[in-house]
């Protein structure tokens, strides 16, 4: 499983971008630089790729307020030792105890609203990270949370997408008290530069630290978003975050062109992820690239099936029940193919609301023993409900992918869990973990996937050219097809030409990290997307 350097496609030296990092002892990658050296600085204090990964994490809901907090939910992958016999830990929030459609229509609630209380379900993160770390940590979880204490206290600079991301969401800030005062200036965006304090969250991490989930789900950060919550109109009770809990779960699989590709099961979209890359499988592999015309056809045709699939069936599987032997066959890939023109855009599949895709948080470490750490950590939208308590912690929008109606697979029950968009990943061979990433970008996230995926295994770009290259997406709300402007420029009108409506996107879609392991010879190579303002570090 050595590297192949004579097929690898690397970044040409002489055009602006990023180089794939390389190291011995460890690597780590994020979308923060902050967040990447205390991964690195926890590796070479005797952590573990978990202690690594945790600490980064806390400092991202510091850094990056916007992408990810203590009030939202996370999925992880480990491998100990790089087995690919993984382990996978849903920590996906549940709804109240009291909600249910028909709760809802006494109240007269038609559709859950982002700004709303009921949009935020129970947050799952907490209990994710004190259970994994209780599990499989090694260094104590206040050591671990320190650095993002005291960056939170003392002051941390805003970096360019931190800030873009905070000014992309001003308006809809200004209108939630808390969160006003926390993230903007006078209701607006603070300047590039600007230097930001978060003392409440950093007390509020503080007691995780000292007290664990106790202090999050029973003590007083618990009564703060209860009592928040309940003056917003919220269906939530103490009750409902003192039995709180994440759990366990057995991660899924395909095999695709000599590897095999692992994600988290359902309730998340990891499986919408097998099921393109199998649908791939079928197809050879265009000789003209990733970024030809017909190729990108393809991929438009199949995101739209895929996609339309998931938001019939996919659920809470303790409470939908799940075929995964069906739905990750070669014969269901091969019948969905079938329903595919090559020469021109099919008429969209099915008609459902769809939220839009968001953001996200990934990190992915290895350290110096090859334990495999592949976590993701969200708040939905930018900033989630916008709702932020009087103790600094910014609460989820996740609960706004359940449905209201009464036979959706996807309606919204007493602690069920929602829909989930976040997956994080792992590639395996000969029994062995060959590459943890995973890619940012709410909904996008299965589609980002497969298109790291196929650049990388299809085409051989390496993990940081594969990050690099233009990306498109479904639109799910009116099936336009979001795609970046260089991209666009190239083959949009050609597309247009075959039925699809082509928009350049407004925003970067999505974001990424990956390390890849060399067994024989012992390298770690990261890559890091160059939309976010993060990056890959080896020790």
């Amino acid at each position: 499983m050595a590297f192949d350097n004579t097929q690898v496609k690397r970044r040409p030296l002489d055009k602006a971008g990023r180089s794939v990092v390389h190291g011995l002892n460890g690597m780590a990658s994020t979308s923060h630089i902050a967040a990447t050296q205390v991964a690195i600085d926890v590796l070479k204090a005797g952590g573990n790729a978990l202690d690594a990964a945790l600490a980064a994490c806390a400092m991202q809901c510091v850094v990056e307020p916007g992408s990810t907090g203590i009030g939202g939910d996370c999925f992880v992958l480990y491998a100990p030792k790089g087995s690919s016999d993984l382990l996978a830990y849903n920590g996906s929030g549940r709804a109240p105890a009291a909600a249910t459609p028909e709760r809802f229509a006494e109240l007269g609630i038609e559709s859950i609203e982002r700004g709303s209380a009921h949009s935020v379900v129970i947050p799952g993160a907490v209990d994710a990270w004190c259970q994994l770390h209780q599990d499989h940590g090694k260094l104590p979880l206040a050591e671990l949370l320190a650095p993002a204490i005291e960056t939170a206290r003392n002051g941390f600079v805003l970096s360019q997408r931190v800030q873009f991301d905070i000014e992309q969401q001003a308006e809809f800030l200004s209108a939630f008290p808390k969160s006003a005062e926390l993230f903007l200036d006078n209701g607006a965006a603070p300047a590039i530069g600007s230097v930001k304090r978060l003392s409440e969250l950093a007390d509020a991490l503080e007691a995780i630290g000292r007290d664990g989930r106790d202090a999050f789900y029973k003590g007083a950060l618990a009564k703060d978003m209860v009592q928040e919550l309940q003056s917003r109109g919220g269906l939530h009770t103490l009750d409902d975050f003192a039995n709180a809990a994440g759990q366990y779960v057995q991660p899924i699989h395909i095999d695709y062109r000599g590897h095999r590709l692992h994600e988290c099961p359902p309730n998340g979209q990891g499986i919408i992820t097998l099921l393109m890359m199998n649908m791939l499988s079928e197809m050879p592999v265009d000789p003209h690239g990733p970024l030809s015309v017909a190729r990108v056809h393809w991929e438009i045709e199949i995101c739209r099936l895929c996609y339309a699939l998931r938001d019939v069936w996919l659920s809470d599987p303790d409470h939908v029940k799940v075929d995964y032997d069906v739905l990750l066959s070669k014969d269901f890939a091969i019948e969905l193919l079938g329903k595919i023109d090559p020469l021109k855009a099919n008429e969209r599949p099915t008609d459902f609301p769809h939220p839009k895709h968001k953001d996200t948080v990934y990190i992915t470490v290895v350290d110096k023993n090859r334990n495999c750490c592949s976590l993701m950590n969200t708040l939905f939208y930018s900033f989630g409900s916008g709702i932020t308590t009087p103790s600094g912690i910014t609460l989820t929008n996740r609960g706004m992918s359940f449905s209201l109606d009464p036979s959706h697979e996807n309606v919204i029950a007493p602690n069920k869990r929602p829909m989930h968009t976040i997956i994080p990943g792992m590639v395996s061979q000969n029994g062995k973990v060959s590459h943890c990433f995973g890619v940012m970008g709410g909904q996008y996230q299965a589609m980002g996937q497969q298109q790291f995926l196929s650049r990388h295994l299809d085409f051989n770009y390496d993990i940081q050219h594969a990050q690099d290259l233009p990306r498109f997406m479904v639109n799910l709300e009116d099936h336009s097809v979001d795609m970046e402007a260089l991209l666009e420029k190239e083959i949009g009108d050609s597309l247009r030409a075959m039925g699809h409506n082509i928009v350049s996107a407004d925003t970067p879609i999505g974001g990424s990290q990956a390390i890849q392991i060399d067994w024989e010879s012992g390298v770690l190579s990261g890559g890091s997307d160059p939309r976010k303002d993060g990056g890959a570090l080896g020790c």
